[in-house]
């Protein structure tokens, strides 16, 4: 169904282009052109401004009926009152740090695994 009105909305959205670049602006646009033609070119205005209004129209109701569609299944959930009850995988919760914020922990993790720094520069060694 959805993939039916997508194609329907995408299709209107190309002839609504096409029609809007034929329209005859202050400058000529792709519309442009000699006296000849099967309208006149009052005829012609008037063909493509109903022509775009109802494509417009298509394209409004195309547009609601895919948010609709999109939002049909969609149950209201709340944040508030719902505890997660959720554990890592490794099976043991994780306990929050006691003091500072989380770069303080990550510092003292960095500095129980790695060795201790020089005190000066060294000359490199070859092996």
């Amino acid at each position: 169904m959805q993939t039916v009105v997508i194609v329907i909305h995408l299709m209107i959205v190309a002839v609504m282009i096409g029609a809007v670049l034929l329209q005859k602006s202050e400058g000529g646009g792709l519309g442009m052109g000699g006296g000849a033609g099967f309208m006149s070119s009052r005829g012609t205005a008037n063909l493509l401004t109903r022509t775009t209004a109802i494509l417009a129209v298509g394209f409004f109701l195309t547009s609601l009926f895919l948010s609709w569609y999109a939002g049909y299944d969609r149950k209201p959930s709340s944040i508030i009152g719902q505890p997660s009850q959720t554990q890592p995988a490794g099976g043991s919760p994780i306990a929050p740090p006691t003091s500072g914020g989380i770069l303080d922990s990550l510092k003292k993790a960095d500095e129980q695994q790695q060795a201790p720094a020089p005190t000066g520069p060294q000359v490199p060694r070859s092996q």
